[in-house]
This record gives C-alpha cells, structure tokens and sequence, in this order.
C-alpha cells in the first residue's frame, strides 16, 4: 500500500542514478545489491535492483524492476514502491505453478552527499495486514513514527553510495 493515491512530488534528480551496497550478516552470508534510479516521468522513478547473494559456494542472482513516487510524513522522506515478483506456488502435491503477484513497499530514504540509507517498512508493524486505502496507512505509519515506534525492517534495511554506472562486460 502507498502513502498516497497518487504521486504527489515531482522527481528529485539528486536520487537519480546508480546506489551500490553490500549486506553483510555476520556469518558466511553477504550479498551485493545495486539500485538504479532513473525517472520515468515528471513524478514516477523507474527503479532496478540488482542483487546477488552468496552463501558459501552457492550464488543467487536477483534482478528486479519496480516503479515508485516519494510521499512526506514530515520531514521524512518515503519512496512509495510497487512491482511485479513470481512466486512458486504447490497446487496439488505434484504440481507447481509459478503466478506473478503485484507487492508494494514503503521505504524511508535518507540522502546525505552519496550516501543513501533506505529502510523499508515491515508487515509487522501493524497488527493488521490489509488496509482500507492509502490515507488509513498513511495515518498508521504518522502514529508510529509519533510514538518513535520502529516500523522498519533490519533485513530489508540498507545503506547505498552513489557510484559511476559500472560497463557492461559482454
């Protein structure tokens, strides 16, 4: 669910552009994730992640596209993220069916020079799972954030830096 209806801010260049992170865990997880950020119009981002996991000798790459507008709660900044993923559903006990489900984020952003902190907002925050509209969880996020509660999620947390677009090899 977003914050707003509609995106409601026009694009801000300076989010523009390619953010790189590494996740680390402490154990023998780490992972690499890139976020490029272009616009895709006057007030919508068209938004790539790039990931790639690595456990032990097992590497998991991950490669997703999303749009996404930015809402205010005060002086906090959210971009408001919606996208396609495909999960791998059982139907019957031989069968396996992949369906395509459209998901939904809220993530505070934070840009200090080329440094971008994102923390995204869990399902866990609330008691309740679905809301009725945009201005119900906008309302709930306000009070939390009221309230200082944590609402955000550590593993779906993550500081980025701004870097040159690396070349494509091949």
């Amino acid at each position: 669910m977003a914050l707003e209806k509609k995106p409601v801010e026009p694009v801000d260049s300076s989010l523009l552009g390619y953010w790189y992170g590494i996740i680390k865990d402490g154990s023998d997880y780490f992972g690499i994730e890139a976020l490029e950020i272009t616009a895709k119009s006057d007030s919508v981002y068209s938004i790539i992640r790039y990931g790639k996991a690595i456990k032990g000798d097992i590497i998991m790459p991950d490669t997703a596209y999303y749009t996404g507008f930015t809402s205010w709660i005060g002086n906090q900044r959210f971009m408001n993220v919606e996208g396609l993923v495909k999960i791998e559903e059982v139907t019957n006990k031989k069968k396996r069916e992949t369906k395509t489900h459209r998901v939904f984020y809220a993530s505070a952003l934070d840009r200090r020079n080329d440094t971008l902190e994102v923390r995204t907002v869990t399902e866990d925050f609330s008691t309740r799972k679905y809301f009725g509209d945009s201005d119900h969880f906008r309302m709930l996020v306000t009070e939390m954030l009221k309230l200082q509660q944590n609402i955000y999620d550590a593993q779906y947390s993550m500081q980025y830096r701004k870097i040159p677009k690396p070349a494509k090899l091949f």
